[in-house]
């Protein structure tokens, strides 16, 4: 349950680390996405249709699995850090960041004093109920990560100082809340959405940080990589699922004898 000893240092020297997000709710399918390949999944409880109790039993089923959890929480509040962290999560998403004091005000949460205002208790199970809680205390700030979330133009104004800040990870681009803040809503070719992505790129390297993104086209992947993009993210599995059923369903309608 402890939190990787490599898995942050192979984010911060921008290895190609792939993700999915999970926004079921499920254990099942969260079980599944951590053993399908994946270095990281993120179980989504911003958008996802989880709350508590799910995540804490998602985190169960993926324990042990290849692929790093991290949690996106729903905002930038303290209380939400300590609960997903004391759950197991290896590192969190913080939605809308944007500025650095924002971003700060993350790090600040994550961590256990003196260094933040992380409360410290050794019954949980990111500490294996207290079985190995000194040596969860002992590795918690240097190896749990922090992906802050750049959705809006505020966020790309300011990205080079927020990567700047020590603790942050990844930067990572949200592209649907970033084009629709920024008036071209799901326009990814629009040059100005472009020229945002290259900032954030450009922010990331020059800190020593990871460069993160969620693609929704498996076209984009590769366009994605070559802009200097590391820690990317590809659908998820609610949107496998509806893909899945919408292609079974199909290929029994087209298999009717009454199909046209």
């Amino acid at each position: 349950m402890n939190p990787s000893p490599t898995f942050k240092k192979r984010v911060l020297a921008r290895e190609w680390l792939t993700g999915t997000f999970i926004n079921l709710g499920s254990p099942v399918t969260a079980e599944i996405a951590a053993h399908a390949g994946f270095d990281w999944i993120l179980i989504d409880h911003e958008h996802g249709a989880g709350g508590e109790d799910t995540m804490f039993n998602q985190l169960r089923a993926v324990g042990g699995a290849p692929a790093a959890p991290i949690v996106r929480i729903a905002a930038n509040e303290a209380w939400r850090f300590k609960r997903v962290l004391d759950a197991g999560a290896h590192g969190v998403m913080v939605p809308f960041v944007n500025s650095a004091d924002d971003a700060r005000a993350a790090v600040t949460a994550m961590r256990y004093p003196p260094a933040g205002i992380r409360g410290v208790a050794r019954f949980h199970r990111g500490a294996a109920y207290g079985a190995e809680f000194d040596d969860y205390f002992k590795h918690a700030n240097e190896r749990l990560v922090l992906v802050a979330q750049i959705e809006t133009p505020a966020g790309v104004a300011n990205v080079d100082a927020i990567a700047a800040v020590e603790g942050v990870d990844v930067v990572l681009v949200g592209p649907t809340d970033l084009t629709y803040n920024m008036g071209i809503p799901e326009q990814f070719e629009h040059p100005d959405y472009a020229a945002a992505q290259h900032r954030v790129v450009a922010a990331a390297k020059s800190a020593g940080k990871a460069a993160g993104i969620l693609v929704h086209n498996p076209a984009l992947v590769a366009a994605s990589r070559d802009l200097g993009f590391t820690f990317v993210a590809l659908g998820s599995d609610g949107g496998a699922v509806r893909t899945g059923l919408l292609n079974i369903a199909g290929t029994l309608r087209n298999a009717s004898p009454h199909a046209s």
